[in-house]
């Protein structure tokens, strides 16, 4: 499934409030339909190519910014909601991960809600990313690493390939 198509699992009917942050945009396949659903989107890549890409095809002053997910380029208190799908397994290690937890908590405003879909681990995950990075995100772990970052309210929702979580920065 691509990015656009699990959003609606990932965000159910959720208020993503007016200013959403997507971490790992990549080349944008769940950009077009977050703008469709909230009034203003800032849009995280990591990879240069992707970032300009991005603000070609949004255009000039549309939110793309290129950034690491682990050191957000963003004051504290910056935005309603925040969204990463198939990201999080792309960081490096199992602490950028939780820096980017206490991260996307800090550039969250109080009561705004961090959504993420993360793969599995298993045999073909690790195969399709023999040539990148692989470091998948332990369902069984995440609820204490995402309260440790200063999030409460954790859910937790798999499916066949996968999983969701959403989490909410406390006031």
């Amino acid at each position: 499934m691509t990015r656009n198509q699990l959003l609606p699992f990932v965000l159910d009917s959720a208020d993503l409030g007016n200013h959403l942050l997507e971490i790992g945009a990549g080349p944008g396949a769940a950009t077009l339909e977050l703008r469709k659903r909230v009034p203003r989107v800032t849009s995280l890549e990591y990879d240069h190519a992707f970032v300009v890409r991005l603000a070609q095809k949004y255009g000039k002053g549309a939110g793309v910014v290129q950034g690491d997910a682990a050191a957000l380029p963003f004051a504290d208190r910056t935005f309603s909601s925040a969204v990463a799908v198939l990201v999080l397994h792309h960081l490096r290690s199992s602490e950028l991960q939780d820096r980017t937890f206490a991260e996307v908590h800090r550039v969250l405003k109080p009561g705004g809600l961090f959504f993420a879909f993360e793969i599995q681990d298993g045999w073909f995950n690790r195969v399709i990313h023999t040539k990148s990075t692989f470091v998948p995100v332990q369902p069984a772990e995440l609820a204490a690493r995402l309260t440790t970052a200063g999030f409460d309210g954790v859910t937790l929702d798999q499916r066949p390939g996968g999983f969701r979580f959403r989490a909410s920065r406390k006031n």
